[in-house]
């Protein structure tokens, strides 16, 4: 039994898994908006090279 409240009350490491949570729902809400905005950033991407062209 102590062996399992041992391992169990074992807080190491937690701060590591907890920060990559973080960045992959960072990550997951960057490309939610990127893929949401891509027709009018590829719009404006495009109106830039027309005018840059000219």
């Amino acid at each position: 039994m102590y062996v399992l409240r041992r391992l169990f009350s074992n807080r190491e490491g937690a701060t590591a898994v907890e920060y990559g949570i973080v960045v992959a729902i960072i990550c997951g809400m960057l490309i939610a908006g990127f893929t949401l905005m891509s027709d009018k950033l590829l719009e404006v991407f495009n109106y830039l090279a027309t005018f840059l062209k000219a």
